[in-house]
């Protein structure tokens, strides 16, 4: 949570630029629109973006999106969906995708943590607004489930495996950074008591300090751990669309360190108002189209944290895919809470 000096500044900054809260009001209307677009009647969230998939990360947005909006029946039909397509592995964890027209059989029953995380979050929320303990009580299980299948010690720090199976290897490891959702780390905290998620929040800080690579020193989508206790960037070696989240999840958790903050900033005030979708941490190379609006978002509620601009550029949800449709919206959405 941000506290109340950053908050008042905030607001100063608001007031002199001449914007108008106003802006992020109209997310009521704009989740009508997405959910319009994205949440099937069954309360399947669809990516279509990538072939019309459906997947626990997407499930668990569109659970946070109804219960931000207090829409409890959207928010019923899409948790339904999820129990029933995702929620089919052994243990109360979700499988990462269901694809239309594949038998169950044929899917990959591997999950993926940041779904799992991003759903638990969203249920003790509903627990919370709609006074309902089924949901606190489904939730606690996931949190059991993933303390016990995707945290582990590596190196001194505990460790959030992106999936239960294919992250850990011999001599180390890979991980995902933006799967450290430290927002919902905070409320695990509350209901759950168990000082593992006060550690995970360090261990993400920790990480994100020594995981900086390139010119811009930027965290990349996929990090490997080695056993030496060094960090090398991994697979496509990009700062690209898993990892853009990460500024977005550390301001939403009250991590607003300029040291952690600072390297994005940097990066997005250098290009002016071009901001690219992607950039080659080894190489001079980057993205030539330009980020959609969700990234475009993320950059704008980093900038105004950091100081660096005065008009939140919070563009209306158009008619873009369901990644940067959801990124758009959950900016406004954190942008809400921290000025409410």
């Amino acid at each position: 949570m941000l506290n109340r000096a950053i908050i008042i500044c905030l607001l100063g900054l608001f007031f002199l630029s001449g914007c108008q809260v106003q802006q992020t009001m109209d997310l009521d209307k704009e989740w009508q629109y997405y959910k319009a677009r994205f949440v099937m009647q069954d309360g399947r969230v669809v990516d279509t973006g990538n072939n019309n998939i459906s997947h626990s990360e997407g499930q668990g947005y569109g659970l946070l999106l109804a219960v931000r909006n207090n829409d409890r029946h959207a928010f019923d039909k899409i948790w339904h969906w999820s129990r029933q397509n995702l929620q089919v592995r052994k243990d109360s964890l979700f499988i990462w995708r269901r694809r239309p027209g594949v038998s169950l059989h044929e899917e990959d029953m591997n999950n993926a943590s940041d779904g799992d995380i991003i759903i638990a979050w969203a249920l003790l929320e509903a627990s919370k607004k709609w006074q309902d303990e089924k949901y606190q009580q489904e939730a606690l299980k996931i949190l059991s489930d993933i303390k016990h299948t995707l945290i582990l010690s590596w190196n001194g720090m505990e460790i959030l495996l992106p999936g239960a199976v294919g992250f850990k290897h011999q001599h180390s490891i890979d991980i995902n950074l933006s799967y450290w959702i430290f927002p919902a780390f905070t409320i695990f905290d509350i209901y759950d008591n168990d000082p593992v998620w006060e550690k995970l929040q360090n261990s993400g800080i920790k990480l994100l300090q020594q995981a900086r690579f390139g010119r811009w020193q930027l965290p990349a989508d996929w990090v490997k751990l080695q056993e030496d206790k060094t960090t090398r960037a991994n697979k496509s070696k990009h700062f690209g669309y898993d990892a853009v989240r990460i500024p977005l999840y550390l301001i939403w958790g009250g991590n607003t360190d300029r040291a952690v903050l600072t390297p994005f900033s940097e990066y997005w005030l250098f290009y002016g108002s071009y901001t690219p979708a992607w950039i080659a941490l080894n190489e001079q190379i980057m993205d030539a189209y330009g980020a959609g609006i969700g990234i475009r978002a993320i950059k704008h509620l980093t900038l105004l944290i950091q100081g660096q601009q005065t008009i939140v550029d919070f563009e209306k949800l158009s008619k873009q895919d369901y990644y940067q449709s959801t990124l758009l919206l959950l900016s406004k959405l954190c942008y809400r809470q921290l000025t409410n």
